[in-house]
């Protein structure tokens, strides 16, 4: 562990300036045969009339695209797991206890330009527990990987869904209205903890007894933790809007198949809508009316609108395909380049580290080898914190990239299926 700190370190002691290539800003106009430098896993230097520093390391770039790493508000790498059956919400489980860091899936997330995500568990509950933000970053433990709030916590929202996913056989709800009733109900003891604690004012002999539960869901009401919901159909979305504004309570909305029919009403809410673009239809019913076209409508209104893998539904490696997806019914290109980058940096609270390239922001970026949105381009390289951790040219990282025997070396959420069928 020591070594491989001390060797980032070294890394990053030497400037890097990549030369003459295309950078798309994100943040501003893109800017033809431009410099960009970054030091100590920040980004230091970055325009078209920047100096190279003295005894940098020097990287052509002349023909090449640069563009900020991509941010995927919405990954299950790692075989992440969160609560079980025993009842329907668990706001006290943290994902991060159950994060794989030696899946293969990771590697793939590095050679698709991800550098930044939000590992979540799954949608079978109505809060299924608490999410991860991350750093695709090599390495050999979960907090190699973490990225941490100011106050030196894990940074990371809360995952909750509704519709057909989370109704089930008791404890779990049945219908839909009975679903948005036990969303209440634990918010509403969440507000009376969130009392009880104030009234003590810190007398030890005056504070409830605690619980963990109803700790996050404090956050959440706080705006601490942003909730992350899985919805699809049209009535659902509202339902989430409606217990959003009760509450008061931050949303990002999880895939949203239905978003065009009820546009103007998250624009109105003020939410972020991050989707997922497939173009095979199938599983659940709610999803049926899935279409491109959910990313025009929502520009058209002005709404905040990005997008993700839910890895493995859509694999990391084709995460630029959903804005391809969505250009091609109408989406302009800036706004779909946004949506993998700044738009999931915010809905994460994290655009002030990453999503475009501006000084002073983290060195997560990717080298392509051509037009983004291109089906022809490749991702060349992957850096995070201004270390390189893929690159096509390196035999094992091309196998990460394309595919073949070892390239899925982690089989550890196959394994555990055949231990539980007995095999």
């Amino acid at each position: 562990m020591m070594v491989a700190v001390a060797t980032v370190a070294m890394a990053q002691e030497t400037p890097q300036a990549f030369v003459g290539g295309r950078l798309i800003l994100i943040e501003g106009a893109e800017v033809a045969r431009a410099t960009l430098v970054v030091h100590r896993g920040k980004i230091v230097a970055v325009g078209a009339d920047v100096a190279v520093p003295a005894g940098a390391d020097r990287h052509d770039a002349f023909g090449k695209v640069i563009m900020p790493g991509l941010v995927d508000t919405h990954s299950h790498v790692g075989n992440v797991e969160g609560g079980d059956q025993s009842a329907p919400m668990h706001p006290e489980v943290r994902t991060f206890d159950s994060i794989n860091v030696r899946d293969a899936g990771i590697q793939k997330a590095q050679a698709g330009g991800i550098t930044t995500a939000n590992i979540m568990s799954g949608s079978g509950h109505l809060l299924s527990g608490q999410t991860t933000y991350v750093k695709f970053r090599d390495g050999k433990v979960i907090s190699d990987l973490l990225l941490y709030n100011g106050d030196g916590s894990v940074a990371g929202g809360i995952k909750m869904a509704n519709g057909t996913n989370s109704r089930k056989k008791p404890p779990f709800p049945g219908t839909r209205a009975m679903s948005a009733a036990l969303v209440r109900e634990q918010f509403v003891k969440a507000q009376e903890y969130r009392g009880e604690v104030a009234r003590a004012a810190g007398d030890a002999t005056k504070l409830p007894d605690r619980d963990l539960a109803l700790e996050a869901l404090v956050e959440v009401l706080e705006g601490k933790r942003v909730v992350h919901h899985h919805t699809h159909r049209h009535d659902d979305i509202l339902t989430v809007l409606r217990l959003a504004d009760e509450f008061g309570f931050r949303v990002v909305l999880q895939h949203a198949s239905d978003a065009r029919f009820v546009a103007e009403e998250i624009a109105a809410a003020g939410v972020g809508t991050s989707l997922i673009l497939i173009d095979s239809p199938g599983g659940k019913i709610e999803a049926k009316d899935n279409a491109f076209e959910n990313g025009v409508a929502l520009e058209r209104v002005g709404a905040l609108v990005g997008f993700h893998t839910d890895d493995g539904i859509t694999d990391s490696r084709l995460f630029f395909r959903q804005a391809a997806l969505a250009v091609r019914t109408g989406m302009s290109r800036g706004a779909a380049l946004y949506g993998l980058t700044m738009a999931g940096a915010r809905m994460m609270d994290l655009d002030d580290r990453v999503g475009s390239l501006e000084v002073g922001k983290d060195a997560d970026f990717i080298v392509l080898s051509g037009e983004p949105l291109s089906v022809y381009t490749d991702v060349l390289e992957t850096w995070i914190d201004g270390v390189k951790v893929f690159d096509r040219s390196d035999p094992q990282d091309r196998l990460y990239a394309v595919g073949g025997y070892g390239a899925s070396h982690d089989q550890a959420h196959g394994l555990d299926h055949m231990l539980e069928e007995g095999h």
